[in-house]
C-alpha cells in the first residue's frame, strides 16, 4: 500500500515550491507546515478590503486604502535615522508616504518621480495631513490586476510574512490535481459544496469577509472532507476490532443477583438497560468496543462491576484501569464491599507495590487466584499475565486517544473493552473523540439523589455563609470548602488553602481539617480518612487533589473564587454533595464584579444539573481543545473543521462513513477508491493499513 501518483507533487518537500528556501522552511514548520499540502489547508483568518479608490477623500481614516498616484518629490532625511517622505498626487489631492531606514536609491526605483504608481496601505492623519507610512503594495499600473480586491490574511509565525505566506500558497494550490469525488453525489449537491480542486482556489482566494466564514461552500466542503477522513478511519477501527473473534463470555447471574441483593437502593432504569447492552455484547463472538458515559453520580461503577462480574461467572478474569494512582484506590475502596458481597477475590496493583507483595499478586494472578484487578495503566506492564482476561474496563478521563484504545486491542488477546467517562461530552466532541466505539448513555440519577440546591453569593457575605456553616455543623452534617486556583500555581493554591484553614478552624474550632497537593500521600489519606471517619466535619481542600472520596453525609459545598473555575470543574466539583439523605446546598462564592463569561458560566450552573446540557454550555463558550484540555484528550486537530460551529457536519460525517463502508467494506468501488486517496492526503495512512489488515 504505497501513496498514490496523484498526491506526489504535494508531499514533495517545501523547498521546491517557488520562494521557499532552507531557512524559511524550517520557520514554516512553527505554523505546522512541513509539506505543500498543509499550505492548501492554512486557511486565512482574515481579509483587507484592497478595492481600489479615487481619492484619500474617498475613507475615513485610520483606513486601509488602494489608490493611483503620480510621484512628486523626493525629501530624504535631515538627519540620520529621520523620515524620508515622498510626495504624491492622487485624483483630487497632495499627500505623504513615508518611509524609515529606507536606501534612497532604492525608493527612487520604486517610486520615480513623474511616473504613475498603484499603492495600498493604511492612510493615517498626522497634525491634520494624511499621510501613509511603508505602503504594503507598490505596483506599476500594468501590474493593477495582480492586486486581490480583498487580501486574504494567514496566520504568522517568527521567520514568515504575509507576503511569503501567500507566495508560497499561490505556489501550492498551483500544485493542487482535479480529484476522484469521495462525497455521495446527493450529500454534495444538497449542500450546493464545489468540486475538491475548486474549493482549495476558493479558500485562498476569498472575495469579501462570507468567505471566510465556516458556511462558506468551499470551507464547508473541506471542513467535512477533514471530518469524514476522520470517521472513515474511526470506523475502519471500528470494524476491524469487530472483525477480531472475541471470546463468548456469557454470565450465569449468580455473583451479580448476589450484589443486587446486598444494595440498599435499586439500580435505575438506564443501569439496567447498560447492564443489559454490556452482558449481550460480551456474550456475542465479536470484540467489544464500548464507552460508558454518565454524568457525576450517575452509577457507572455499579455497572462496571456487574460487567466484571460477568467475565468471572463465565470463568475468566477482569481488570480495571484507572489513571491515576488516587482514583485507583478509590475504586479499590469502592468495589470491596461489592466483592466481598458476591465472593470474590479484588485486588490492588499500583506502582507502590513492591517485591515480595508484588510477586505474590502477579503469582496469584497468574494461577487464576485473583478474580479481579484494580490499578492504574501499569497493569498493563509485560510481567502482569492474566490466567484468563476477558474484560478491561479504562477509567478514562480523557487521558486515553484512540491510538492508545487501537494497542489495547492489540495486545493479541481478544479482551472485550469498556471505557469509562464521567465528563458527559457534547454529542459532537463524543463523535470525535470515540467514533470508533458504540456508546452506552446513563442519563438518570439514581433514586434518592436529591437534588442540589445552588446559590451565587457575593464574597463581601463571607461571615454569612461561615454563620450558616456553623449551624449546619450543630445539626450533625458535614461540608467541603474548595479554594480557589491561583494563577495555576500549587504554591499559591496552598497559601490560600492554609489561610481559610486557619481562619476556619478559628471560627469553628478544630472540627475542620485541610488537605492539599503538597502534602505526602500518608497525610494527605489519613486527613481524608478522619473527614470519611466524621472526626473531621468541614474540609479545606485545593482542586490539586482530586476530591473524588464518597462521603454521603457531607452535604453542603462551598467553592470560594467560583468564577475562576470552568463549568465542568464546577459541575464535578458539585457532584462530591448530594450522596446522602440530607439536602445538598452547593455555594458559589463570587468576587464582584463578574466578568460577561463569568456570570454566564455561574448561572449556568445554578439553573441546572444536568451535565450534558453544561457540556453543550462549556463548547461553545471555550471551544473543544480547552475543553478536553486538547494535550492529553486523544482529540483530533482539525486544520478547517470547527467542531463547535460545524457539530452537524461531523454526525453526517459519521452516518456517511458507515454507509460506505457498508457497501463498499474494502474501499474497492471508484467512489471507495476516491476515499482512499483522501485518507492518503490527510495523513490517515493508519486507516489504510486497518483494510490491509481487514
Amino acid at each position: 500500500m504505497s501513496r498514490p501518483e496523484i498526491l506526489f507533487p504535494l508531499f514533495a518537500s517545501l523547498e521546491t515550491l517557488e520562494g521557499v528556501g532552507p531557512k524559511s522552511a524550517l520557520a514554516f514548520e512553527g505554523l505546522g507546515v512541513t509539506r505543500p499540502k498543509d499550505l492548501l489547508f492554512l486557511l486565512p483568518h482574515s481579509g483587507i478590503d484592497r478595492v481600489r479608490k479615487d481619492s484619500v477623500r474617498d475613507v475615513i481614516a485610520p483606513a486601509t486604502l488602494t489608490v493611483m498616484v503620480d510621484v512628486g518629490a523626493h525629501f530624504p532625511p535631515r538627519r540620520k535615522g529621520g523620515p524620508y517622505r515622498i510626495m504624491v498626487r492622487d485624483v483630487a489631492m497632495e499627500w505623504t508616504l513615508v518611509f524609515f531606514h529606507a536606501r534612497g536609491d532604492y525608493l527612487q526605483k520604486l517610486l520615480p518621480t513623474g511616473q504613475r504608481r498603484l499603492i495600498s496601505g493604511k492612510i493615517e492623519l498626522f497634525d491634520g495631513v494624511a499621510q501613509m507610512v511603508h505602503p504594503d503594495h507598490v505596483l506599476r499600473p500594468e501590474e493593477e490586476a495582480d492586486l486581490a480586491g480583498y487580501e486574504p490574511v494567514y496566520p504568522l509565525t517568527a521567520g514568515v510574512t504575509q507576503k511569503s505566506v501567500a507566495k508560497a500558497v499561490q505556489s501550492a494550490v498551483a500544485r493542487a490535481p482535479e480529484m476522484p469525488e469521495w462525497i455521495d453525489p446527493a450529500l454534495k449537491a444538497r449542500e450546493g459544496w464545489p468540486d475538491w480542486r475548486r474549493a482549495v482556489v476558493q479558500v485562498h482566494q476569498p472575495t469579501d469577509a462570507a468567505g471566510l466564514a465556516p458556511t462558506d461552500p468551499a470551507r464547508a466542503r473541506l471542513a467535512y472532507d477533514e471530518l469524514f477522513a476522520h470517521q472513515l478511519t474511526l470506523s475502519l477501527a471500528r470494524s476491524s476490532m469487530r472483525k477480531s473473534a472475541g471470546i463468548v463470555t456469557a454470565g450465569t447471574g449468580t455473583l451479580q443477583a448476589r450484589v443486587l441483593q446486598s444494595l440498599p437502593f435499586a439500580p435505575t432504569g438506564a443501569q439496567r438497560r447498560t447492564m443489559a447492552e454490556i452482558a449481550a455484547d460480551m456474550a456475542a463472538p465479536l470484540r467489544m468496543n464500548r464507552l460508558l458515559q454518565g454524568d457525576v453520580g450517575a452509577g457507572k461503577t455499579l455497572v462496571a462491576f456487574m460487567a466484571l462480574l460477568v467475565a468471572v461467572e463465565a470463568g475468566g478474569q477482569g481488570v480495571m484501569m484507572a489513571p491515576t494512582e488516587i482514583l485507583a484506590r478509590q475504586h479499590h475502596e469502592g468495589l470491596a464491599p461489592l466483592a466481598a458481597a458476591a465472593g470474590v477475590r479484588l485486588a490492588l496493583l499500583t506502582g507502590r507495590d513492591k517485591g515480595g507483595e508484588r510477586a505474590t499478586k502477579l503469582a496469584d494472578l497468574a494461577a487464576g487466584r485473583l478474580d479481579i484487578l484494580v490499578g492504574t495503566h501499569a497493569v498493563f506492564q509485560k510481567d502482569v499475565i492474566f490466567h484468563d482476561l476477558r474484560l478491561a474496563v479504562v477509567d478514562e478521563q480523557h487521558r486515553f486517544g484512540v491510538a492508545q484504545r487501537m494497542e489495547l486491542g492489540a495486545k493479541g488477546r481478544a479482551v472485550d473493552v469498556l471505557v469509562m467517562t464521567a465528563t458527559p461530552i457534547p454529542r459532537s466532541l463524543a463523535l470525535a473523540t470515540y467514533g470508533d466505539m458504540d456508546v452506552s448513555v446513563l442519563d438518570e440519577k439514581p433514586a434518592g439523589r436529591k437534588p442540589i440546591k445552588t446559590a451565587l453569593i457575593a464574597a463581601s457575605r463571607l461571615d454569612e455563609v461561615v454563620a450558616h456553616l456553623a449551624r449546619a455543623l450543630s445539626e450533625g452534617r458535614q461540608a467541603y470548602w474548595v479554594c480557589p486556583l491561583v494563577e495555576d500555581s500549587e504554591v499559591l493554591d496552598y497559601a490560600s488553602a492554609e489561610a481559610r484553614f486557619a481562619s476556619l478552624r478559628a471560627a469553628l474550632g478544630d472540627v475542620v481539617g485541610l488537605v492539599h497537593g503538597q502534602m505526602p500521600p500518608l497525610e494527605k489519606d489519613a486527613a481524608m480518612a478522619r473527614f470519611v471517619s466524621g472526626e473531621t466535619r468541614v474540609l479545606v481542600a485545593t482542586t490539586v487533589i482530586e476530591v473524588g472520596v464518597n462521603v454521603p453525609n457531607a452535604s453542603i459545598m462551598v467553592i470560594e473564587r467560583a468564577e475562576i473555575f470552568g463549568l465542568a470543574q464546577l459541575h464535578q466539583l458539585r457532584g462530591r454533595v448530594g450522596r446522602g439523605t440530607a439536602e445538598s446546598n452547593c455555594l458559589l462564592l463570587y468576587q464582584a464584579p463578574l466578568s460577561e463569561s463569568g456570570e454566564r458560566r455561574l448561572k449556568t450552573i445554578r439553573d441546572t444539573e444536568d451535565g450534558f446540557r453544561i457540556a453543550e454550555e462549556d463548547l461553545a463558550m471555550r471551544g473543544a481543545g480547552d475543553l478536553i484540555g486538547t494535550a492529553q484528550s486523544g482529540l483530533p486537530r482539525f486544520r478547517v473543521a470547527d467542531l463547535e460551529r460545524q457539530a452537524g457536519l461531523m454526525a453526517i460525517a459519521q452516518s456517511d462513513a458507515r454507509a460506505l463502508l457498508t457497501i463498499d467494506p474494502g474501499l474497492i468501488s471508484p467512489r471507495g477508491q476516491a476515499a482512499r486517496v483522501l485518507l492518503w492526503l490527510l495523513d490517515q495512512d493508519r486507516a489504510i493499513r486497518l483494510i490491509a489488515v481487514g
